[in-house]
């Protein structure tokens, strides 16, 4: 059998790396992610690896063999929603990490009841409309939470177009705000990547009172 390290050996590392107080920061939170695709699935393995304590992990779908290029699952979880699978390679990478799954699409109707407990909201859906309806509903029901949205990360444009920009007190959104799947090749790994990065650095920025202008 293979050692995994105790709760504490993890959380003194992490310490060691974050410094003890912004650590506790992290272990106290909570972040819901909208959507496990390109996006979600890559900010939830970085946030895992940072030591947030609790992840709510949202997605209808399942694992398809198009999504092998760029979402963070294996070929053998092809079938299975994307929230058992996510979670499984979390439990993997991050053994301490609490996750909490719905397998449901995320609707104005149950957007209160799934985000509730958040303290920052992730949204990484793939279609502008599902966006929208997310970004309107937290902004409308949630105001006192932050809400960290991705626009434009399509093609093989420069990855120094990919920013973060603070759009409202509470409201970040990432990407280069222009581009679209339709219009070039779709969505390429690394370019999807850094987006869902800047995403997770944005939620670790906020947890640490490091805004943005």
């Amino acid at each position: 059998m293979r050692n995994i390290p105790t709760k504490e050996e993890m959380r003194k590392a992490q310490e060691a790396r974050h410094g003890k107080e912004l650590q506790k920061k992290f272990a106290g939170s909570t972040v819901a992610i909208c959507g496990l695709g390109g996006l979600g699935s890559n900010v939830a393995i970085s946030l895992a690896r940072a030591g947030i304590g609790k992840l709510i992990l949202i997605d209808f779908d399942e694992v398809d063999i198009t999504n092998l290029h760029r979402q963070q699952y294996k070929a053998f979880q092809i079938g299975l929603p994307k929230t058992e699978a996510l979670s499984a390679n979390l439990q993997e990478i991050a053994p301490y990490v609490e996750t909490e799954t719905h397998t449901v699409r995320v609707t104005e109707e149950n957007l209160e009841e799934l985000l509730g407990e958040a303290d920052i909201i992730c949204e990484s859906f793939d279609k502008a409309e599902a966006k929208a309806m997310l970004v309107n509903g937290v902004l409308e029901t949630f105001p006192e939470k932050y809400l960290v949205s991705a626009s434009g990360m399509a093609g093989f444009g420069s990855p120094n177009t990919i920013r973060t920009r603070r759009v409202m007190e509470r409201f970040y959104l990432c990407g280069d705000g222009v581009s679209d799947v339709a219009d070039d090749i779709g969505l390429v790994s690394s370019r999807v990547m850094l987006c869902a990065a800047h995403e997770a650095h944005t939620i670790l920025r906020i947890l640490a009172e490091k805004f943005e202008p």
